[in-house]
């Protein structure tokens, strides 16, 4: 990773421009360095330590450049040769989001933990003591090592940055001000776009899984020893019946390690957008910003205030179950949205037909359904701490019943509503081979075809958002009803459990045997599985139509 290194000057202004604000303001903002003021050789010990941090990150983003072009070439001939160097408006985008992320990753390391308290400066040391030979080592002896090195670090970078605004937010105490706040949405937003930077599936799925490896950390550091203990078991857990979904769905077609690694860890991060907001609501979080204030609500009172003020519906059972829906589809909307940004970002790059689409967005809801039974702690968690620490004896009949019945029910629930989005979006991905082909069978998309007729619009771009449009409105459909669904016995009156309950049948009949909310369940599990096995079986799904590439064109004038 030479770029820099050949040019000594831009070398020198590319470390004085990452380290000098986010040098000075951690120096007066860290309570170590505060207590230490008095002290000018630790001070200037610790300003040192910061400089060369900021030149191995400068050395970091000039790998990453290097890294993304390894779809194309070694990563030793790029740099034998002249490497690739961006243009001044690209490289001073880099340099203003490098001062920005150091800047908050060293305002958030000494509280990430196991780098917090007393003692987090030993265990940094320690920990980085230990790192570094064996980082060293990897690059005496692994030709890859450089590749896995370089994502380690942008995953840890990217860790602590956003677990350091997480709890700066949430924590009332050392809650930012609007000016940080605002300086804080942007610096996190461009860092998650970030993580699922433009590289090969080994390298992304390497950062993802070092980010996630940090965020497991915090959560566990924090817990009470048996609650840490009832997570590492549900966590145990659930990754059996996820290991055996992936298995089910992958048999349909071949997929490399790597890319379902990625694609489940890219499912798991999913997760971040709707849990980030249950946990503002819980708190009770305000955030303040320049010239505006949000308050995040909980979803059920949203519409709840809809349905009485906009659709001027009067309280009763009618704007009960209408706000309920209502709100189950808000739940549904940033759910499948945020897994369909992720299958976009990650796997865009490694599609070659429809059935590839389908397969790997099932991946990314397997990971979605395996994070958020392990991080709600209604979920798995729960069910350990009821069935097995709750009393003397671990009631197994009812941890295993709970344990089956969200890993088949709701992982289903999931797989069926991004499957369908993994469909659409193959179709949308796959927009000009598939219109050829249905015009060379005397077929047409009518809405696109009349659209582009009426607008001049290229039929081709028509169809293809017209197929991710439908595609995200079945999956939230899906998504939404049935949460609504099973959750019909309570927002009924009397709380009917049984058809019989609910059509008020008499004590003998046989509709007291049904559940109501087996009905949904049937449909789901059965019919989900006969809808994608449908996708699955179509020749035109399974025809390889090759990888979308993005290629860089220079024009000689």
């Amino acid at each position: 990773m030479h770029i820099l290194t050949k040019r000594p000057l831009g070398y020198l202004l590319a470390v004085c421009a990452a380290c000098a604000l986010p040098v000075s303001t951690f120096a007066a903002s860290t309570p170590a360095l505060s207590a230490m003021q008095g002290d000018a050789g630790k001070v200037l010990g610790i300003l040192l330590l910061l400089i060369v941090f900021a030149i191995v990150l400068t050395r970091v983003w000039v790998g990453m450049v290097n890294v993304s072009f390894l779809s194309l070439e070694p990563i030793d001939s790029i740099e034998r040769r002249h490497p690739y160097l961006p243009p001044v408006r690209v490289i001073a985008l880099t340099l203003l989001g490098t001062v920005l992320l150091l800047f908050l990753s060293l305002r958030a390391f000494h509280g990430i933990a196991p780098f917090e308290g007393n003692d987090g400066l030993r265990r940094a040391i320690g920990f980085f003591g230990v790192v570094a030979p064996l980082t060293i080592l990897s690059l005496l002896k692994w030709k890859h090592a450089k590749e896995y090195i370089f994502a380690c670090a942008v995953g840890s970078l990217l860790a602590f940055v956003l677990i350091g605004f997480q709890r700066a937010v949430i924590d009332a105490s050392t809650r930012p001000d609007a000016v940080a706040l605002a300086l804080g949405v942007i610096g996190v937003s461009l860092a998650w776009k970030f993580l699922f930077g433009p590289w090969s599936a080994h390298i992304k799925a390497t950062v993802l899984g070092t980010f996630l490896f940090w965020v497991a950390v915090e959560i566990l550091w924090r817990e009470a020893p048996q609650e840490r203990m009832a997570h590492v078991l549900a966590s145990g857990v659930a990754i059996v019946p996820a290991i055996v979904w992936c298995a089910l769905f992958l048999k349909y077609h071949h997929e490399r390690l790597t890319v379902v690694l990625l694609m489940f860890f890219s499912g798991m991060l999913s997760t971040v957008p709707i849990l980030f907001y249950d946990s503002l609501v819980r708190s009770g979080t305000e955030l303040q910003f320049l010239l505006f204030k949000v308050v995040p609500e909980n979803f059920t009172a949203t519409s709840n205030s809809y349905v009485t003020g906009v659709a001027a519906i009067s309280p009763g059972i009618q704007m009960t179950l209408l706000a309920s829906l209502l709100s189950f589809m808000l739940v549904g909307l940033i759910e499948e949205a945020s897994k369909f940004w992720v299958l976009q970002r990650s796997g865009q790059s490694t599609f070659r037909c429809v059935n590839d689409v389908v397969e790997l967005a099932i991946i990314v809801a397997i990971g979605f359904a395996f994070a958020e039974n392990v991080i709600n702690p209604t979920y798995f968690v729960a069910f350990v701490k009821e069935s097995v620490f709750a009393s003397g004896t671990a009631d197994w009949g009812s941890f295993f019943g709970n344990i089956v019945g969200r890993s088949i029910l709701t992982t289903m629930v999931h797989i069926v509503s991004t499957g369908v989005i993994g469909y659409f979006y193959g179709l949308a991905l796959f927009a000009g081979p598939a219109l050829t082909e249905a015009h060379e069978h005397g077929k047409s998309s009518l809405f696109s075809s009349l659209f582009h007729s009426l607008m001049r619009v290229s039929e081709t771009s028509v169809f293809r958002r017209q197929m991710i449009f439908t595609g995200l409105a079945c999956a939230i459909l899906l998504h939404g009803l049935f949460n609504f669904l099973v959750s019909l016995p309570d927002l009924l009156p009397g709380n009917p459990r049984t058809l019989g309950d609910l059509f008020g049948s008499a004590a003998e009949s046989y509709f007291h045997y049904c559940s109501i909310i087996l009905i949904p369940s049937l449909f789901y599990v059965l019919g989900g599985f006969w809808i994608l096995s449908v996708l699955f079986s179509q020749s035109e799904n399974e025809r390889e139509r090759g990888v979308l590439v993005t290629v860089d064109t220079f024009v000689r004038g």
